[in-house]
């Protein structure tokens, strides 16, 4: 293979004034942004549906399946050129209007990716709800505390530190995920990565230095949830690596 190396085309002036390495640094800025603003969408409302399928009233735990299936099985780029395309025609005249022309790309992407993520953080939030012992709830009944009180003081804070472990991957997925909004007009790092090998063919060294920005956003998400995670640990109940036997 024949390929002619040259790290230093990151410092080349672009048309719009700009070197290649301005690019990426944009292009990495708004992949953090989107991801951060998608994930937190996704925690609050992917919480609410987690607690939706566990409740006695079974009109919430069908909605809260419904939209877990629909959610989950529809890929999602469809998802996000619902958002961008079919969503406009639905609504009203004057809001599709809007909608196409005076909202921001960057708020259908961050809700787009942010209800696709709800509906698998909305599995593990079940799942860590199911886990507990059914006295818990019972015990906060006893001491005078309503239904929802009993997940907002009780259950949920043990689950949380249950699925903490699971929701770190979805945290870093998302960083991933981030790269399919480019389809909407994010010039996010997947953008500006297509963008620039259409301009200096430089393929290996752009690939190069993308896939080590995916790597650290990632990596720095997955360090900083296993420190939250090692101090909200609760001692008996989950084991640590170090000192198990």
């Amino acid at each position: 293979m024949n390929y002619h190396w040259d790290w230093m085309f990151f410092f080349q002036e672009t048309d719009d004034g700009l070197k290649y390495y301005d690019w990426i640094l944009s292009g990495l800025g708004w992949t953090t942004f989107v991801s951060l603003a998608s994930l937190a969408v996704a925690l609050i409302l992917g919480s609410v549906l987690g607690v939706m399928r566990t409740t006695p009233k079974r009109w919430l735990v069908g909605l809260g399946d419904a939209y877990v299936d629909v959610f989950r099985n529809v890929p999602l780029i469809v998802q996000l050129f619902m958002w961008f395309f079919v969503v406009p025609e639905l609504v009203p005249e004057n809001i599709g209007l809007w909608m196409k022309q005076d909202l921001p790309y960057f708020v259908i992407a961050i809700v787009g990716l942010g209800l696709y993520t709800a509906a698998r953080i909305a599995e593990q939030v079940k799942a860590g709800i199911n886990s507990l012992s059914r006295g818990q709830r019972f015990a906060g009944l006893a001491l005078g505390f309503t239904e929802w009180q009993t997940y907002r003081y009780v259950r949920l804070p043990m689950a949380y530190r249950i699925v903490l472990p699971a929701l770190t991957s979805e945290a870093m997925n998302i960083f991933k995920n981030s790269a399919v909004t480019y389809a909407v007009g994010i010039l996010e790092l997947y953008f500006q990565y297509k963008q620039i090998i259409e301009k200096t063919s430089q393929v290996l060294e752009i690939t190069i230095v993308v896939t080590l920005c995916y790597f650290v956003l990632a990596f720095v998400m997955n360090r900083i949830l296993a420190f939250v995670e090692a101090r909200t640990r609760v001692p008996g109940l989950i084991v640590g690596t170090k000192g198990s036997k």
